[in-house]
């Protein structure tokens, strides 16, 4: 019946949206690192909600299993089919356009294949924020960041990806739409069910579109790249400047030495802002909707409070755009050139920001025990409590022997996190790579819970099986 299967696929889609050659399929197979690469029936790319419930109820009575997939761009194998070739990948690129934008509301409603970027500068068109951004935001998805409830920058002062969301339509598995596009503030009518499908990774039902929220465009933004003397003051600093701007913070970012290190031997365009080396730095940002310039001044009053009390070591205040993008430019290297220096073990972590530097300080004794030689990295979004605790492989390391390691060393991490109260996943997600160890640190009542939910929804598991659940 396959060939059959096959053909009614594709008269729902339509030629444009239906893949079904290895070579054209090939960029819809593989995970952004490259840890996965996986096989399909086909690569299904509708182009409207009726064209995706369409196929989610032909799939639904054939017993089909699906995987949706926004950009592609996600870190834990969550949106790549497995190797058995027995599922069909649903694309959502083709649902692309901006329904409304309703300056007045502060929200935009978007298709779930809308990118990011493209949504944040129709937001700028209207003298309005999204404060949404991340790395990948120049080809991830909309669908995609509300289906792995994505965290980024800006997370300290606006939340995460769902705190951002107001209403979402989506096909639920066997094929029906439930629209729920609002775009009230306050709705207290029974059960959230927004919430059950944002963080799902697909595997209760498909995101096609969603309203966000909007912002006032800043009119001012203060920079600063700042030297501190290790993480716990990086902690109790945040905690000044929060205070001495307001709450005005939108970024705080914490940047080791050897991450700066990194950045500038592989990077173009990369340069030390300061005159001499430290071991710690932090990447802070704050915002206001007002052009009255009392921002600076409260600014730089916090940060000479933290000179005087020695959690300042050294600052540099951007003072034109071109500064300010240059010490982002920093940040944003620092993924790219841990790469050109051989194998590196990724942990997406989160601990209470309060004990952000103690996780730093034992998790580092503990892997350079472990390995010695081993490159830690520990760098990202302290603001919240998020550290991307990336290890690089020892000078001279045999690569393939180092990235062996991954499950010991996620295990000898982890065990720190839940220890100190934490998450094994910060913001990139479960999917594939993180299921097995998601039964380990999760409660007994808890994996109930999320299987209960699962199969009440998608009662068939054919919602992106194999993925987030154990």
């Amino acid at each position: 019946m396959l060939p059959e299967f096959l053909d009614h696929l594709k008269t729902i889609v339509g030629p444009r949206g239906f893949i079904d050659t290895p070579e054209e399929a090939a960029p819809y197979l593989t995970e952004a690192r490259g840890r996965f690469v996986g096989r399909c029936r086909a690569v299904v790319r509708p182009a409207t909600t009726a064209e995706v419930a369409g196929v989610v109820r032909l799939c639904a009575e054939a017993g089909q299993p699906i995987v949706p997939q926004g950009g592609n761009t996600g870190l834990v194998g969550g949106s790549i089919p497995f190797e058995t070739g027995d599922e069909i990948v649903l694309n959502l690129g083709r649902l692309n356009r901006i329904r409304e934008l309703d300056a007045l509301n502060h929200t935009i409603t978007v298709e779930a294949g809308c990118i990011l970027q493209t949504v944040q500068q129709a937001a700028l068109d209207a003298d309005r924020l999204l404060p949404l951004s991340y790395g990948a935001e120049g080809s991830c998805q909309i669908g995609g960041c509300l289906a792995t409830n994505a965290g980024g920058t800006m997370t300290l002062r606006y939340g995460n990806t769902r705190e951002l969301v107001l209403g979402i339509e989506v096909v639920l598995p066997d094929g029906r739409i439930w629209d729920g596009l609002r775009r009230l503030r306050k709705n207290n009518t029974g059960y959230d069910l927004k919430h059950l499908f944002i963080g799902a990774e697909g595997t209760l039902g498909i995101i096609t579109a969603a309203v966000l929220k909007l912002v006032p465009r800043p009119r001012q933004i203060e920079t600063a790249f700042v030297a501190v003397p290790d993480p716990a003051a990086a902690i109790a600093l945040l905690a000044e400047l929060r205070e001495a701007t307001g709450d005005a913070l939108t970024a705080f970012e914490l940047i080791p030495r050897r991450g700066l290190e990194f950045a500038h031997r592989h990077v173009a365009g990369v340069t030390d802002p300061l005159v001499d080396p430290h071991a710690w730095y932090v990447l802070v940002e704050a915002s206001a909707g007002t052009g009255e310039g009392t921002l600076r001044a409260l600014f730089e009053a916090g940060l000479a409070r933290g000179l005087e009390s020695g959690l300042v070591l050294d600052a540099a205040i951007a003072e034109n755009t071109r500064q300010r993008q240059a010490f982002w430019l920093i940040r944003e290297a620092l993924v790219e050139a841990q790469k050109y220096e051989g194998g590196s073990l990724k942990n997406d972590v989160s601990v209470p920001v309060s004990r952000v530097a103690d996780f730093i300080a034992e998790a580092t004794r503990a892997v350079e025990a472990c390995i010695p030689g081993i490159r830690p990295v520990p760098f990202g979004h302290v603001g919240d409590g998020n550290i991307h605790f990336n290890l690089n492989q020892p000078e001279g390391a045999d690569t393939a022997g180092f990235m062996a390691r991954w499950d010991d060393i996620q295990t000898l991490v982890n065990d720190i996190v839940c220890r100190l109260d934490g998450s094994i996943s910060a913001e990139h997600g479960i999917g594939r790579i993180k299921r097995q160890e998601l039964a380990r640190v999760k409660s007994p009542v808890e994996l109930d819970l999320m299987r209960a939910v699962k199969t009440a929804l998608d009662p068939q598991g054919l919602m992106n099986p194999g993925k987030v659940l154990p």
